[in-house]
C-alpha cells in the first residue's frame, strides 16, 4: 500500500508514471471503462504480471484506482486526477503563451522605434 502523493509531488509522480508507453496505453484503455488486469493484458502486448506492475505505478501516482467486483478486481482511471493534471499543464501553457506574447510585443516595439 503506497502513500498518496502530496500536492507538490503529484504532478511529477503522475507525469513520470505517464512517461511509459505501456502505462499510457493502459490509461487510454481505462478511459473508456473499468477493466481487469487480464482484460488489459489481452489488449496489450505484455503479460498480465507486467500489467499488474504498471497498474501499481499508476495507482501510486493517483491516476488509477481498483474496485473488487466479486472475484475480480477492476481498475479505472481517476477522472478528477487526470483533469487536475490537465488543468495544471494548461495553466503552465497559458503562462508561456503570455510570456511569448509580451516578448513579441517588445520586439515589435523595438523594431518600430529603430525603423524611424
Amino acid at each position: 500500500m503506497s502513500a498518496r502523493p502530496t500536492a507538490l509531488q503529484a504532478p511529477t509522480r503522475q507525469l513520470a508514471a505517464l512517461a511509459d508507453d505501456t502505462r499510457w496505453a493502459i490509461l487510454e484503455l481505462l478511459g473508456s471503462r473499468a477493466r481487469s488486469a487480464s482484460e488489459l493484458a489481452a489488449e496489450l502486448p505484455v503479460s498480465r504480471q507486467a500489467i499488474a506492475k504498471h497498474l501499481a505505478i499508476l495507482e501510486a501516482a493517483g491516476l488509477v484506482d481498483s474496485v473488487r467486483e466479486g472475484r475480480s478486481v477492476r481498475h479505472r482511471a481517476i477522472g478528477a486526477s487526470l483533469s487536475a493534471l490537465a488543468d495544471r499543464l494548461e495553466a503552465i501553457g497559458q503562462q508561456w503563451e503570455s510570456r511569448l506574447d509580451r516578448l513579441a510585443q517588445r520586439a515589435e516595439a523595438r523594431a518600430g522605434a529603430g525603423g524611424d
